[in-house]
């Protein structure tokens, strides 16, 4: 008889209703693999771009044999920072429990994802009525997240009441996972038994780029022709360290050869775009976001690709950046403005250069070498960061590695 995971992630979501992720593409390939799987997410949430129809408190979806995503009816909020946010939190932790009498296969295992940490105490009720085996997973180190950038104090009620639940979550789950490589330090410190972790990183689906999607004629006229591409594809952030961008752009502009592509979407857009304006830079073009299919077709059309993030400490546990990994497969050079601790996947993987954050003479600097380089040494640049994508961070492969974790 098949095994069943039944994954909890309140954030989760689907290509057809937002950008799909972590969740959804390993709960295909576990499905691939034999296991029924139940990936459990709320009907209404800040990173839907469409939310599901629901007639009825539990909405299931089948996406492929033995995978379903069940969506749970949640009251609708505007932004991230709403408290009705926080309330969702409870409400959903709550809601879960009822899935015991709706989902037809009963879970041999539980994962249950944050940063929606309330979520565990719903997770932990099912586990126990079915004694099933609970697997916490941390995406985001929360509270220490709303610590560090929310700059709320540890003294803070609510921060403390989190603090006891992410303690109590290490110490009851049986197993604990992470995409960041090296937020064991912190969970050992917060009193889990080191034994108790494994890293699995966010990745690419195989599948998903293997359709080879032609790039829209939309978004292909918009490409500047006969020049040297830095391209950029992703959210318009402040995280994101796009201005660090526009400001080597700037100190690039007697270089007419070398052009700076955004595509996608953001708060920041509008403000990244008048900044160009003011400073008179016609060297970065924007591109509207594309389908998630089409970013391989892009990726093609670059030079290089930047990636990078504010200075933050949080990022000396590792980060799990999904484009990354788009960059990796893609087999072009990779420039990381990231400080990321021991993390070091670009340069490990000998697939560009790292940089330090929010820098924007280094990220010129490396710009200029790029530019310099022979294009056999960016071949190969190119061809080691796809090899390393191959072996790492394929998702069949790390749901291969989640199940050994989840069963063994």
């Amino acid at each position: 008889m098949s095994k069943t995971v039944w994954i909890i992630n309140q954030y989760a979501s689907t290509p057809d209703s937002g950008f799909a992720g972590r969740h959804y593409y390993l709960g295909k390939e576990l499905a691939k693999l034999g296991y029924n799987v139940y990936l459990i997410a709320s009907s209404a949430h800040h990173l839907l771009r469409e939310k599901p129809d629901m007639r009825s408190e539990f909405e299931f979806q089948e996406e492929d044999n033995r995978f379903n995503v069940v969506w749970v009816r949640m009251p609708h909020y505007e932004q991230a920072h709403s408290k009705s946010r926080i309330i969702g939190w409870f409400l959903f932790s709550r809601r879960i429990r009822k899935l015991a009498k709706i989902v037809p296969d009963s879970p041999d295992v539980i994962v249950c994802s944050s940063p929606s940490l309330l979520s565990f105490f719903g997770a932990k009720s099912l586990a126990r009525r079915f004694s099933a085996r609970l697997v916490f997973e941390v995406r985001d180190i929360w509270p220490m997240t709303l610590m560090d950038i929310g700059g709320y104090s540890p003294r803070h009620p609510f921060i403390r009441f989190l603090q006891w639940v992410e303690d109590r979550a290490y110490r009851d789950s049986d197993r604990v996972v992470s995409n960041l490589k090296n937020a064991v330090e912190h969970m050992v410190e917060r009193g889990m038994e080191k034994e108790k972790f494994s890293w699995i990183p966010n990745g690419f689906s195989l599948e998903e780029v293997s359709q080879n999607a032609p790039l829209n004629n939309s978004a292909k006229k918009k490409i500047p022709q006969d020049k040297f591409l830095i391209g950029y594809t992703g959210t318009l952030g402040v995280a994101n360290s796009l201005y660090t961008l526009i400001d080597a752009a700037e100190r690039l502009r007697d270089f007419p050869e070398i052009a700076f592509i955004l595509v996608g979407d953001g708060k920041e857009k509008a403000t990244l775009q008048k900044r160009v304006l003011e400073k008179g830079l016609v060297n970065v073009h924007f591109i509207n976001p594309i389908p998630k299919v089409e970013i391989q077709a892009m990726l093609s059309q670059f030079d290089g690709c930047y990636i990078g993030l504010s200075k933050d400490p949080l990022f000396r546990f590792g980060v799990s950046p999904n484009k990354l990994f788009d960059y990796l497969y893609s087999g072009k050079p990779i420039i990381y403005g990231i400080e990321s601790g021991n993390y070091k996947p670009v340069e490990d993987a000998g697939a560009g250069f790292q940089i330090p954050s929010e820098d924007a003479k280094q990220l010129e600097d490396a710009v200029l070498k790029l530019y310099r380089m022979e294009d056999s040494e960016r071949a190969q640049m190119g061809a080691n960061g796809r090899k390393v994508a191959l072996e790492q961070y394929e998702y069949g492969q790390l749901a291969e590695n989640l199940a050994k974790v989840l069963f063994d």
